[in-house]
């Protein structure tokens, strides 16, 4: 499906992918286009011969203003006190004196030093490559939120509010919601709509298309818009980097620059 249709900068035609599905919403569009993509999880896996999901993500920053959508998406979608911002916007500053902004949420570690460290295993990270906490295993000794080098953890000290019920759906490391007082809490990409094709809350409520939720194993990602890239070439092709990857904990958070920020990113001050 990829052959014969990449564009320039590893674009792939919105048309092409989409075929005769006709003209419809953006976000429907992206969801649409992410079935199709991604497929479904669950199916996948009862076929030993496809491969699991490697699941990654790419923040644009060429196109984000700082406008904090992909924050409020998240608050709301997991019902979240004010104070737990799971992906949070910096103003950052580059080596020139340039500002710009930057998007963090959770870096899904490869090394992620918060679950070798937790006393009880409370952290663990999926075969797809998704960091989750089990809030009714954790004893809140915060001994991760230290590790984090990325500050992506947070404590729930008072008591979460209300969250509406959807049928089907019960708190777990995937849908965390309600959160439980007295554990730590942190961004989980929305691990509940992935093995249904749909995009996170944070990649969907995005304006500027910039964040796009890719999988390292089919080698596609897509962003609200609906615009599908080859995630190889569109990170070779762009110079991408990862944030503080001195740190060696090999994240799978991308960033594009185009701000005149150093690559390096170890300096950048927020």
């Amino acid at each position: 499906m990829v052959e014969g249709q990449m564009h320039k900068g590893g674009r792939i035609s919105r048309r092409s992918f989409m075929g005769g599905v006709g003209l419809i919403g953006a976000s429907a569009l992206a969801t649409t286009s992410a079935i199709e993509i991604f497929g479904n999880t669950a199916s996948a896996e009862s076929q030993s011969s496809l491969p699991l999901h490697q699941w990654a993500m790419v923040f644009d920053l060429r196109n984000c203003d700082g406008c904090k959508a992909c924050t409020m998406a998240c608050q709301q979608r997991h019902s979240l006190a004010a104070e737990q911002t799971w992906i949070k916007v910096y103003t950052m500053q580059s080596a020139a004196g340039q500002t710009y902004h930057m998007a963090r949420p959770c870096m899904m570690c490869e090394n992620p030093p918060c679950m070798y460290v937790c006393p009880v295993g409370a952290t663990f990270r999926t075969n797809e490559g998704i960091v989750l906490v089990d809030q009714s295993a954790c004893i809140g000794c915060r001994t991760c939120m230290a590790a984090c080098p990325y500050e992506a953890r947070y404590f729930n000290w008072s008591t979460p509010p209300a969250a509406a019920r959807i049928p089907g759906m019960k708190q777990s490391p995937e849908w965390p919601v309600p959160q439980i007082k007295d554990t730590v809490g942190k961004c989980v990409w929305c691990a509940d709509r992935l093995p249904h094709g749909e995009l996170p809350a944070c990649v969907a409520g995005c304006p500027m298309g910039v964040i796009y939720i890719g999988d390292l194993s089919n080698d596609l990602a897509i962003n609200s818009a609906g615009n599908v890239v080859k995630l190889s070439s569109f990170l070779r092709d762009n110079d991408a980097y990862r944030f503080q990857e001195s740190y060696g904990t090999n994240p799978r958070v991308w960033y594009i620059p185009g701000h005149g920020q150093d690559l390096n990113n170890d300096s950048a001050s927020a």
